[in-house]
């Protein structure tokens, strides 16, 4: 399955005040997102419905991925594209049983083993973080680096996805390492200018893959 994961957007509506999800996603969309991500921990399960419905929808308008968090049953209730799970949601292999062959499975994992593991249990990328220090606290020690990356794009046939503290600045020396795309949060989602941020993340990972292409051939 060849996915087109180079900015991928993970919605948050207490990031931004005021910008809900459908709102989020609808300004990353057309800023350039290629992958929505929706992640929400609260919402109701009929509510939550709803609003994927609507951001798939707004997917498939510009030719996006469209992704749940965690929540396969969700994402199986309005035929999400694909669904993420984490280490502490639904075990890959039966998040792939429920959802079939033809659904993509994203898998959350930190080392190197369990980017193995994830790619056994079907997972069509894998996303790998933390990457960089992220959040109001900064924590150092949760930061994995760039290595990370390295050294599971090395060792896994899957594409990963570089998650933990990505913005502008630091998004090409993930692209560098191997990663297929980076996943943000804030750098998009809690910018002032959803859009804008977007069309920014989308060309300094188009340049950085193109860089690298240069140095291959």
């Amino acid at each position: 399955m060849s996915l087109k994961l180079d900015t991928y957007i993970i919605t948050n509506a207490d990031i931004a005040p005021g910008r809900d999800h459908v709102q989020g996603a609808r300004e990353a969309l057309e800023g350039g997102a290629d992958v929505i991500q929706f992640r929400e921990k609260n919402m109701d399960t009929g509510k939550m419905i709803r609003v994927c419905q609507i951001i798939q929808d707004l997917c498939r308008q510009y030719g996006a991925i469209f992704i749940v968090n965690d929540r396969v049953d969700v994402a199986l209730a309005m035929d999400a594209d694909g669904v993420h799970v984490g280490q502490q949601d639904m075990a890959a292999n039966i998040a792939r049983r429920l959802i079939g062959p033809q659904k993509i499975l994203g898998v959350s994992a930190g080392t190197l083993v369990r980017a193995k593991k994830a790619e056994a249990d079907g997972a069509d990328y894998v996303g790998v973080g933390m990457i960089f220090p992220a959040g109001l606290k900064k924590d150092l020690r949760a930061a994995k680096g760039v290595e990370v990356l390295r050294e599971v794009s090395q060792a896994v046939k899957v594409p990963i996805v570089a998650i933990g503290g990505i913005d502008h600045s630091n998004a090409p020396l993930c692209i560098e390492a191997g990663a297929a795309g980076c996943a943000v949060i804030t750098a998009v989602i809690g910018a002032p200018d959803v859009r804008q941020a977007a069309a920014n993340l989308a060309q300094v990972i188009r340049d950085a893959k193109a860089r690298l292409e240069r140095g291959l051939s």
